[in-house]
């Protein structure tokens, strides 16, 4: 599970502009999380589409959802069970941490929501940007912060948001 900060992200995983087909309406993203790669639909069959890092296994998740709320330089609040899951590796995780460079979130998050509200889930930033294109996290989605950053200019709150 363990990424070294040496990797070099392939340039494939590049925030580019690309052809794609869809039905769906400009400015819904859409992540396929089996090809590490975030679209945002910009309609005229192109998107912008961005490498992504995704859930590690037993932590991947797939819907429908919506962004709820948006942030720059998130706080990051370790949910209960994962303290628990870190503490058992040997990690001891901070109750909270205020955001900054350092955080896990990033520069930005965009926080997706369900019918339930809150999912718990995040397209956000990553302190670690060496870890676009692989399966590594808990379950959010995470760009590198220049692409989390781009993304969050061109995002409203309510955007649609299909995890495939």
């Amino acid at each position: 599970e363990d990424v070294s900060p040496n990797r070099i992200v392939p340039a494939a995983f590049r925030r580019q502009t690309v052809a794609y087909q869809t039905a769906e309406q400009a400015g819904t993203i859409v992540i396929d999380t089996g090809a590490h790669f975030l679209y945002l639909v910009e309609g005229n069959g192109q998107a912008l589409r961005y490498g992504v890092g995704v859930g590690r296994i037993g932590f991947g998740w797939k819907g429908t959802v919506h962004v709820g709320n948006m942030a720059e330089w998130p706080g990051w609040t370790p949910p209960p069970q994962m303290i628990t899951r870190e503490a058992a590796r040997g990690n001891i995780l901070p109750a909270h941490m205020d955001g900054g460079p350092d955080n896990p979130l990033g520069a930005r998050a965009l926080y997706l929501y369900g019918p339930g509200g809150d999912t718990g889930y995040r397209i956000h930033g990553t302190s670690q940007p060496w870890t676009i294109g692989l399966d590594v996290s808990s379950g959010c989605i995470r760009l590198n912060n220049d692409d989390v950053t781009d993304l969050y200019s061109r995002v409203q709150v309510g955007a649609k948001v299909i995890v495939m």
